[in-house]
């Protein structure tokens, strides 16, 4: 009886060290350093409560949300008034590259203001098509992610307005068109580019492209996500501009 109780009580003296020890090991794995000076511990309570940088997830979405909220809507307001995009020479939709040897010959031939013409149109069918877009950028804001969060805060200056370009682009396309090929329809545009470069196909090697609503479609999503992403670099580095409490938070330490 007395050997059985002496080998009970080494056995419970044995199991006793080793857990000591594993848990030892466990703790001393747990609180090691690596080289971006943080445990394993402060990770995956890093994952679970912020970012390692005081905010938190929710900061970090609210914060990326009021961002591309206030630039979507500054921009499709800027660009959906008279002059919009005729007015800034950054965005100004010119005749297409293949398209400027037919416009130097129209204007040398006194045929001038018919060019002005189609480039006052395709820019005003632009600006129709930049207001009412809000709804289309906000659906994709608010899909925004906690991974893609992360992503865009640590990015570059424009990496939140290549997510909205990513994420909007083919419905934005789809909403444009149309409003585009009314507006070059009513300045007689469309028939206008169509009748000269059809002709002017004939006759040359370099084709002219005539779907001239696809050509300012393109441009006008091209101006509309280049003044988005002005807007971002501002909050980013402007303190001015970081007009709410939310974005002063999320960007005003970067």
């Amino acid at each position: 009886m007395k050997k059985l109780s002496a080998i009970m009580m080494l056995a419970i003296f044995l199991v006793s060290s080793v857990s000591a020890q594993g848990i030892k090991d466990l703790m001393k794995k747990g609180t090691k350093k690596d080289s971006t000076n943080k445990s394993v511990f402060d990770k995956v309570l890093g994952k679970t409560t912020s970012t390692g940088s005081g905010l938190s997830n929710d900061d970090i979405i609210g914060g990326l949300k009021e961002a591309l909220r206030i630039g979507t809507d500054s921009s499709s307001k800027k660009l959906s008034k008279l002059d919009g995009f005729f007015g800034d020479a950054a965005i100004k939709i010119l005749m297409p590259a293949e398209a400027q040897k037919v416009e130097k010959t129209l204007r040398s031939v006194g045929m001038g203001k018919l060019v002005d013409k189609a480039v006052l149109s395709m820019n005003r069918a632009a600006e129709d098509a930049a207001s009412g877009v809000g709804n289309i950028f906000w659906n994709a804001i608010t899909q925004m992610s906690i991974g893609d969060g992360l992503q865009i805060l640590k990015g570059g200056d424009f990496a939140a307005t290549n997510y909205l370009k990513k994420m909007t682009t083919a419905e934005l396309t789809e909403k444009f068109r149309p409003v585009i090929q009314g507006s070059l329809t009513k300045l007689d545009a469309t028939k206008y580019w169509n009748d000269v470069f059809t002709t002017y196909n004939k006759f040359s090697r370099e084709q002219v492209n005539t779907d001239l609503t696809a050509y300012v479609t393109e441009k006008a999503l091209a101006g509309l996500f280049y003044n988005i992403s002005l807007e971002e670099q501002k909050i980013r580095k402007d303190p001015a501009a970081q007009v709410t409490g939310i974005l002063k938070k999320v960007f005003g330490g970067q």
